[in-house]
């Protein structure tokens, strides 16, 4: 248990911030919203309600999605764009020859099944990490838009106003507003990282290149 915990401590770490954090959030979201919903005389929802609410979903699914598209965009766009000096490019573009990526007969023993055959199945694992990570940008994009609608209905309804379509909420300036707000700030962070990490250190970090390292040299912490 000991070594698996050591062996897994990012990923562990960072889930129980997530965890932590969405308790938080769903904590704080609740309270906000029945404190509104009695502002209006509205009818109020226990905790576990809540939880299961369009109000909750679209809190959450607005953030997931742009996080979802800022790794997939920047896993993309280093495939083929460089930054010399940043350890968040490589020193050449494109996906590189078999020998340097290590598959099919260049392929060590232990190598994963997939790495070692060709074909469809080398392809697919090959960019297996971008599919993933465009799925679940698309899947929680779209379920902010029909959480986000099913909100925006429950509002218009609320207050006797005639409710709009699926569709007509997708072109909605709310709809677009809600999305692009959380896209550019991961669009920032990310160009900034890129860009800071040319001449910053972050000693023993695998996003920084060692301190020594040359400004112009694109290397990572290997």
């Amino acid at each position: 248990m000991r070594g698996f915990v050591r062996e897994n401590s990012l990923t562990l770490f960072f889930g129980a911030l997530f965890l932590a954090a969405l308790a938080g959030q769903s904590a704080a979201g609740y309270y906000t919203f029945n404190d509104d919903a009695r502002l209006h005389g509205e009818t109020v929802l226990s905790y576990p309600r809540y939880l299961v609410s369009s109000a909750f979903g679209q809190a959450v699914l607005e953030n997931w999605q742009s996080e979802y598209l800022q790794f997939f965009l920047f896993i993309a766009a280093t495939i083929w764009l460089l930054q010399k000096g940043s350890p968040e490019s490589t020193d050449k573009p494109g996906p590189g020859t078999d020998r340097e990526q290590r598959v099919g007969r260049y392929a060590p023993e232990r190598s994963p099944r997939w790495a070692r055959v060709g074909g469809a199945r080398q392809t697919l694992y090959s960019y297996s990490l971008l599919i993933v990570m465009g799925l679940l940008f698309l899947g929680s994009w779209a379920g902010q838009s029909v959480t986000g609608w099913n909100e925006l209905s429950d509002q218009q309804r609320a207050h006797g106003e005639a409710g709009l379509s699926y569709l007509g909420y997708l072109g909605s300036p709310e709809f677009w507003e809600d999305t692009t707000q959380n896209w550019q700030s991961e669009f920032l962070a990310v160009g900034t990282m890129a860009i800071f990490a040319v001449y910053l250190r972050a000693r023993g970090s695998a996003e920084s290149k060692p301190v020594g390292t040359p400004h112009a040299e694109t290397t990572s912490n290997e």
